[in-house]
């Protein structure tokens, strides 16, 4: 918005992909990071073959965070008088920015890979792409880190929210507007010299106002204290998805890929946008159905769509099919904070068999997807998109 190819010759090549890690390396140093692993025990490494213990792209991803926060908090600002910020700003990031999946960062190395021979795939150009896949994770970070403060919530990816830190409060929201001012200092530093860099930019600033405004529909489809049923609209949800999701989770990393190949045509820009769009409502619609049915130890969050009266995909598809009592008793108990509320919602959702609507919904969505990439990806790799849809599919976080 799971994990699953065998071991054979065709599929070696989507498997590099693939957000999963090999067995755990220790690190002795970051140099050893740029080369990716085969089946074969060696690696590859700009085409060439390596003896070298390689690393997986998620071990490659990791290991180059610190040295990203060390350089945005050590190597770019050396006023004395601002040590006490940047010690701040090593906080914020270490605490917020990599705590979750990293799919969405890790998926531009993904793409790239499909979309480039490894003859092309240098040393520097693997360490843009995870580079340019942590100011993606940032950019997720500063705005959950806003959306948290919004919404009254708790848990984030298993830890207290940052501003429920003590002593953070809402300083959290200057703190969110330092994480994505190092996003552009992160793309200026390593991206500023490459012919794709105003692309970039361009990208970047666009998606991010993008979901801006989809968590302005958002805030005005719910506002807080007013329970308004009526706005909860199959269209206004999609709109919400569109623009407050899909854009940054999925084309984000995949449109960062085509720039870095020199893929800029619009016309192919849009085929990739059609197709993962609706890739990026069918894994809100699963974060919705998580959110009231995922278990929190497994998502790492603890879900209050019911209590923070969302317009989620569970009580918009519910008032297509309840009966007129049943709304009443909805109307009454959406969006209360206390726990009787909350338990007869979900109670309705179960009479309305929720999940088995919900379970047909994810099995025709996968289908449609399948259709959409074999006629919109008539110029693009298909595994660049089948691979984002298996990891998407029948997840449970």
């Amino acid at each position: 918005m799971r994990r699953l190819l065998s071991y054979t010759n065709n599929a070696s090549r989507i498997l590099r992909t693939m957000w999963l890690a090999v067995s755990p390396v220790k690190l002795k140093s970051p140099s050893v990071l740029l080369c990716t692993s085969s089946f074969q025990g060696d690696g590859v490494c700009n085409g060439t073959q390596s003896k070298k213990a390689l690393l997986s792209d998620p071990q490659q991803f990791d290991a180059q965070f610190s040295e990203l926060v060390t350089e945005l908090t050590e190597r770019d600002f050396k006023d004395p008088d601002l040590a006490d910020a940047l010690d701040r700003l090593r906080q914020i990031l270490v605490y917020n920015v990599p705590g979750g999946k990293k799919n969405r960062g890790l998926s531009v190395i993904g793409s790239l890979r499909e979309l480039l021979p490894p003859s092309q795939l240098t040393q520097d150009t693997v360490r843009r792409a995870l580079v340019i896949g942590w100011c993606i994770e940032m950019l997720q970070a500063f705005l959950l880190m806003a959306d948290d403060i919004m919404d009254g919530s708790l848990i984030r990816r298993g830890q207290p929210c940052w501003y429920k830190q003590d002593g953070i409060g809402l300083d959290a929201i200057n703190d969110s507007l330092l994480v994505e001012g190092s996003i552009y200092r992160l793309l200026r530093r390593h991206c500023r010299d490459q012919p794709y860099y105003v692309h970039l930019l361009e990208l970047f600033n666009e998606t991010t106002f993008q979901t801006e405004l989809g968590q302005s529909l958002d805030l005005m489809t719910a506002p807080p204290g007013q329970i308004d049923l009526s706005r909860f609209t199959i269209k206004r949800y999609q709109a919400i998805v569109k623009y407050k999701t899909a854009f940054y989770s999925f084309y984000l990393p995949v449109a960062s890929a085509m720039y870095m190949a020199g893929i800029s045509s619009e016309k192919e820009h849009n085929n990739a946008k059609h197709i993962l769009l609706e890739m990026g409502e069918f894994f809100q619609i699963q974060d919705d159905y998580l959110d009231c049915y995922g278990d929190p130890a497994v998502t790492g969050k603890i879900g209050t769509d019911i209590q923070d009266n969302k317009c989620s995909w569970l009580v918009v598809k519910a008032l297509e099919i309840m009966t007129h009592e049943q709304k009443a008793e909805l109307e009454a108990c959406y969006g209360r904070k206390d726990e009787v509320s909350v338990e007869k919602v979900k109670a309705l959702y179960n009479t309305l068999q929720m999940q088995t609507l919900y379970h047909k919904y994810e099995e025709e969505s996968y289908q449609r997807l399948q259709k959409l990439i074999a006629h919109h990806a008539q110029n693009l790799p298909h595994s660049v998109f089948l691979n984002f849809a298996k990891k998407i599919y029948k997840r449970n976080k």
